[in-house]
């Protein structure tokens, strides 16, 4: 395997699987948002998507809040400094394999 290649694998598996890397891409962009946000704009299921958000909460990519707005649950998710640190890290390393490959 080209030391190319073998750069891939350094990449950050909790990042780097499609919807989580969407997740983390959209909460990049706002300060934070709500779980009826994520699933419309990602389009994954309640479930899955609670599984995502579950697995980059475990890293520290992701701040999940559970309240209440009057008697309705509401859930709020924010992209923290690691998950920030974490997804800039991810894109660099994808530009870097991209400009040595082409």
């Amino acid at each position: 395997m080209s030391d190319d290649l073998r750069a891939l694998t350094d990449l950050d598996r909790i990042i780097h699987e499609p919807a989580r890397l969407l997740i983390a891409t959209i909460l990049s962009g706002v300060i934070s948002a709500d779980f009826l946000f994520l699933q419309r704009e990602t389009g994954l299921t309640k479930g899955n998507l609670s599984a995502h958000l579950s697995k980059l909460e475990e890293a520290g990519y992701v701040k999940i809040e559970k309240t209440f707005k009057g008697k309705l649950p509401l859930t709020v998710c924010k992209l923290t400094a690691a998950g920030q640190k974490a997804l800039a890290k991810y894109r660099q390393q994808l530009q870097d394999f991209m400009k040595k490959t082409s």
